[in-house]
């Protein structure tokens, strides 16, 4: 099996084993199979660089990413303000109802106001019945001045973040950075397939040599 570098956007197999490669491409059946020797197609290439960039543009942020309680603070604001409260308590509703109608006050609240947490909170939706469990822990952290981006919401739990990301300065701040192993996992892996196709397609005959299936069909 001889490799050859010389070209390697034009083969990575030597003479000889091209040869061999047209030889058996024309002379066995390949299963009934008349397979021409064409090249990838530049719009599937397109395709493919397209489909992984729109990927990696809009889950930039987010991978492996948790939400912190520093998204739900103002949740908890305004659900401890007397308008929501009122909904909350007003036994005259269902309660099914009474919890849509507080959480469409919250969000609609929200809406009016321009926060760094928007994108965040759209991915993390929340509804009443969980906001209210996780209410009083947030609380507490606010109270002991924690940073709530230190903080994540694991279901019925606000815990510490385990992130280490140490800063310039030599200090640790549990918190997210904003290049994570899932990150570069991704970018790996393209790379990787990527280079695993143009060695097994350059591995081939060039697209320039088209076989004779007469020979073998």
């Amino acid at each position: 099996m001889g490799w050859t570098f010389n070209r390697p956007l034009y083969s990575l197999a030597t003479e000889d084993e091209n040869e061999r490669a047209k030889h058996v491409w024309e002379h066995e059946s390949l299963g009934g199979i008349a397979e021409n020797n064409n090249p990838l197609p530049r719009p599937v290439i397109g395709l493919l660089l397209l489909t992984y960039a729109t990927a990696m543009a809009i889950t930039f942020p987010l991978y492996g990413q948790r939400p912190t309680a520093a998204l739900y603070a103002d949740y908890v604001a305004l659900m401890n303000s007397d308008p929501v409260q009122a909904v909350i308590n007003d036994t005259s509703l269902p309660y099914n109802e009474r919890k849509k109608k507080a959480m469409a006050m919250i969000e609609d609240a929200l809406s009016h106001f321009d926060s760094k947490y928007t994108f965040q909170r759209e991915q993390h939706p929340i509804d009443l019945d969980h906001l209210r469990v996780i209410a009083p822990q947030i609380v507490e952290l606010q109270t002991a001045g924690a940073d709530l981006e230190e903080y994540t919401v694991i279901g019925d739990k606000v815990v510490k973040a385990n992130f280490f990301n140490i800063q310039p300065d030599g200090t640790v701040i549990a918190k997210q950075p904003w290049w994570d192993k899932g990150y570069t996992i991704a970018c790996i892996w393209f790379i990787v397939f990527c280079l695993s196709v143009i060695i097994a397609v350059k591995r081939l005959p060039p697209f320039t040599w088209q076989p004779d299936h007469s020979i073998a069909h």
